[in-house]
């Protein structure tokens, strides 16, 4: 078996005798930029989306998903001063986290 990834977001796995492609397996939400396969045949794929995902290669079923902390992911902004509202809002957006003190 050998397997390909794609900027379509899927990898497919193919004998590599017939050149049959044998499944088409969907998860990831970015670019399939990376493939290997471990030596009890699981698929790991590495994707744009900034996940690592592990594969169960007959099935196509993820076992796992790794995702590494993004820059701004649990970031305190609480007390920050000098942010406008709609910075504030992105900066949350993209995992920043505020932790409003009740009134």
């Amino acid at each position: 078996m050998i397997a390909s990834g794609s900027h379509e977001q899927t990898i497919r796995l193919w004998d590599i005798a017939t050149g049959e492609l044998l499944r088409t397996v969907s998860g990831h939400t970015g670019a399939v930029l990376a493939l290997a396969f471990s030596a009890d045949s699981t698929l790991i794929s590495g994707s744009q989306d900034e996940t690592i995902r592990i594969w169960e290669s007959e099935t196509g079923q993820c076992l796992r998903t790794w995702r590494a902390d993004r820059v701004d992911e649990r970031m305190n902004i609480s007390g920050v001063t000098g942010l406008t509202e709609s910075q504030r809002t992105l900066l949350k957006t993209l995992g920043a986290i505020e932790d409003k003190a009740p009134a």
